[in-house]
């Protein structure tokens, strides 16, 4: 029997559309259900959340858009993944602080795909969960019609890369906006990273660098156990199933990848047939026990599908607490873009050091100056950014200061704070948003594409490129490990 249901938070109850079945608690919405929200005009984005089981799609929706309409429809096979995507939601509905007024209507059949496309409830689908089948979901959802935001990684290996490719080709077909949730863009310390690069007489000119000392690198540290939205994150066990949510080296490297190129060659378009050389990748593993697997799943054994990733000894062993899990959940790509070689590492851990949470570094190597951000012990794991001389000639720093003043007019309140040889770009408290609200701004600026359908020219090449680079790594690191 399939399920679709309407939650409303006010009564804490479901209206019954075909059959009402679901779990209790499944409890979604708020004051959109009232005479005057009804009474309102229409909004042009009507959204559609499909199979979500990562909880960036409900991150999307912990704020509101003056152009989306508060009526969400999700198609969704039942179970617990499309709970907790609802319980996130409820969660937003019925905070004391600027509360949101979701409603969800909510199918979890079999064909949920099939009568999601049927339905046509909505025109833009938003896709994050199990990677898997992400590819075919968003390729289908732009043959239907539908506009998508999709959820880093787009594809996870390189046999689906083609049609990812393709999906591209049918969203400009049909003059759709196919965009992914890159984050990462929005912070300030990278933001600002990317203005001084592109300021001459600071940075100079990007240094090619050599495969032992590139010109470029990045790396970032993820954490299975966090906090989200003020609570503990529970995963889903398909997250620690390389074949469904994709390898570290396909996943998060996703925005090392991203930030790179958007900061090495700002608005330029990118072709991967040309501009992207992929010399050697490598990927490992990361332990975990069964305690902490129990701790962040909420189950007690791991499920069959994660058994090839056993010890083959597991299934004898007397001491099941001492069963390790080994993911593949790190990896790093050493490239070279437009001639200047990048080296790009993505590693996971169980829990961060008290303070910290995830991480981000990066250097760039300009013939000036290099632009470093650290987020280290010594920088209480806050981002910090560092502008690193390349000469010790003291006129530098008047260079520097003058360069740094058209900066400061467009971002005020910033300013330069000497380290012996090296300044410390010194950011103020509110332009630091935080990874949760960059989802807002990633989700204002796709509805901005979808409004005037004018994406810049180089951000599907872009696209295109970065998951070549991340595909092919991975086949790479698999061929050579």
């Amino acid at each position: 029997m399939t399920l679709y249901l309407r939650f409303v938070s006010a009564a804490f109850a479901c209206t019954l559309l075909f059959s009402c079945h679901g779990p209790a608690g499944s409890t979604a919405a708020g004051p959109a259900d009232s005479p005057a929200a009804a009474a309102t005009t229409p909004k042009p984005v009507r959204l559609i959340t499909l199979d979500p089981g990562h909880f960036h799609a409900a991150l999307v929706q912990k704020s509101m858009y003056a152009d989306i309409d508060s009526v969400v429809s999700v198609y969704a096979p039942a179970g617990p993944d499309v709970q907790s995507h609802l319980d996130k939601i409820n969660a937003y509905n019925t905070r004391p602080k600027d509360p949101t007024h979701w409603v969800e209507h909510v199918y979890t059949g079999p064909d949920y795909l099939q009568k999601m496309i049927a339905d046509k409830a909505g025109n833009t689908v938003i896709l994050a969960g199990n990677n898997r089948e992400k590819t075919t979901y968003i390729i289908q959802s732009l043959q239907a019609g539908f506009n998508v935001l999709g959820d880093k990684p787009m594809v996870i290996d390189d046999s689906a890369f083609g049609l990812l490719r393709q999906a591209f080709d049918t969203a400009a077909a049909h003059r759709h906006i196919l965009y992914d949730i890159m984050t990462e863009r929005y912070e300030i310390t990278s933001i600002l990273q990317r203005e001084l690069a592109a300021l001459p007489a600071v940075y100079g000119t990007q240094e090619k660098g050599s495969p032992a000392h590139p010109g470029i690198v990045a790396s970032s540290v993820h954490r299975w156990y966090k906090y989200v939205s003020g609570n503990a994150l529970t995963r889903p066990a398909w997250f620690f199933d390389v074949s469904q949510q994709g390898e570290g080296i396909v996943d998060v490297m996703t925005h090392l990848v991203d930030l790179v190129q958007w900061a090495a060659f700002p608005d330029q378009t990118l072709d991967y047939t040309k501009d992207i050389r992929v010399d050697g990748a490598r990927h490992w593993t990361t332990d975990l026990p069964l305690s902490q697997f129990k701790t962040i799943t909420k189950l007690d054994t791991f499920p069959d599908f994660l058994k090839n990733e056993l010890p083959s000894t597991a299934a004898t062993t007397s001491r099941p607490q001492d069963t390790i899990l080994k993911v593949y959940a790190n990896g790093e790509i050493d490239y070279r873009l437009k001639g200047v070689y990048v080296r790009t590492t993505a590693t996971w851990t169980y829990k961060a050091p008290t303070g910290a949470d995830d991480t981000y570094a990066s250097a760039m190597r300009g013939s000036k100056a290099s632009l470093l951000i650290v987020q280290d012990s010594a920088q209480q794991y806050h981002s910090t950014l560092y502008i690193e001389p390349v000469s010790k000639d003291p006129s530098y720093e008047r260079t520097l200061t003058t360069g740094f003043a058209a900066l400061q007019a467009k971002y005020p309140g910033i300013a330069l704070k000497k380290e012996g040889t090296r300044w410390e770009v010194v950011i103020p408290d509110s332009y630091k948003e935080g990874h949760e609200a960059h989802f807002a701004r990633v989700t204002e600026k796709f509805l901005e594409y979808v409004k005037n359908n004018d994406m810049p020219a180089w951000e599907v090449p872009n696209m295109i490129a970065k998951y070549y680079t991340t595909t092919k790594g991975l086949a790479l690191a698999r061929k050579h490990p």
